[in-house]
């Protein structure tokens, strides 16, 4: 069956998924599956729909040479925005990728709405709409026949929660702990090698890990989010980050981290919840862990989490860093890729 696809939000992770998409058309073939782009929309370089195709090589060059893409769409399309070139698609599956708004979940929210209505699959690796509107998107999705995914809005395309919800059935979630921003992962491993924290800062930006504005990450909300995520969909109970009310690691000094690794010992910024009865208390906050802990070993980009079960214990699942490659949107990438082949297939 032929797909069209809309892609809201151009950047990184959009365009990594853009290429994989290519990359993987002929085993896609093999399982029946062909698609074509019908529809981009970017923050700062433009719109662009044409229900019959766009050309995607041409707006991956415009946008990595910072030209509009707006010359790409048909003539029939009407005056140009996210929610316009959704219509406009014509698509089947829409991937949202626009910035998280921690606060709203906003305009993300209504980006998978208008494409759940449409009659779209819905997949994205935005955080925002995950925890602002699980509950509503999921139902507006089985009442319309269709898949809101949202694989890639934890450990980038680690199967988190997927995992949880096929392998363990019936299982009732205790606890997660684990380390889930690796920009914050990368310059506590650089401190602890006698960086300044200003320095390891611009390194994660130059690697493409931290924004140019790292508050998100630094103070804690991007861990807040995803912590919030994992406790709405899997210890069913709706929590927001501003719950979880993160502590950053501004606050970590060189002369504390000097005193940590003399003990034997290192900060990381440690993500948990935990289930008691009907309550669920959750934190982000640097904690000291020692050497007998899984996460001491989590150093660079690597990140982790442990399940706790009234069933099985401790399940861990981790991403730990290889040689050369520093996370990110490639892996967020490919959970996006296989929301999108499990929806269809």
């Amino acid at each position: 069956m032929h797909y069209k696809l809309a892609l809201i939000g151009f950047g990184n992770v959009a365009r990594s998924l853009a290429r994989l998409l290519i990359r993987k058309q002929g085993l896609l073939e093999e399982q029946g599956i062909t698609f074509s782009f019908t529809g981009i929309a970017t923050g700062r370089h433009g719109f662009a729909a044409n229900p019959d195709g766009l050309d995607i090589q041409k707006a991956l060059e415009l946008v990595e040479s910072g030209q509009s893409i707006n010359p790409l769409s048909d003539s029939r399309f009407p005056t140009p925005d996210s929610l316009s070139v959704i219509k406009h698609s014509s698509a089947n599956v829409m991937f949202e990728n626009s910035p998280v708004n921690t606060q709203t979940g906003q305009p993300a929210l209504d980006h998978i709405r208008a494409a759940l209505n449409l009659g779209m699959h819905a997949i994205t690796a935005n955080k925002g709409p995950v925890v602002h509107g699980y509950r509503e998107l999921t139902a507006l999705a089985k009442s319309k026949g269709r898949r809101f995914g949202f694989e890639s809005a934890v450990l980038g395309g680690a199967p988190v929660f997927s995992v949880f919800r096929e392998a363990f059935p019936l299982a009732e979630l205790a606890s997660i702990k684990g380390i889930f921003n690796a920009t914050t992962n990368v310059i506590l491993t650089l401190m602890e090698n006698g960086e300044a924290y200003d320095d390891a800062v611009k390194y994660a930006q130059s690697i493409g890990l931290a924004e140019t504005d790292p508050t998100n990450d630094v103070d804690g909300w991007d861990a807040a989010i995803k912590v919030a995520a994992l406790v709405t969909v899997l210890m069913d109970t709706p929590m927001t980050p501003q719950e979880v009310n993160p502590t950053g690691i501004r606050g970590i000094t060189p002369e504390m981290i000097a005193k940590a690794k003399a003990e034997g010992k290192r900060y990381k910024l440690v993500c948990s919840a935990e289930k008691v009865g009907d309550k669920v208390s959750a934190s982000v906050a640097p904690q000291l862990v020692d050497s007998t802990s899984p996460l001491y070993g989590m150093m660079n980009s690597s990140t982790g989490i442990t399940f706790r079960t009234d069933v099985i214990l401790d399940y861990s699942i981790t991403l730990s860093e290889k040689p050369g490659m520093k996370g990110g949107p490639e892996e967020t990438a490919y959970g996006l890729f296989a929301d999108f082949v499990n929806a269809v297939k």
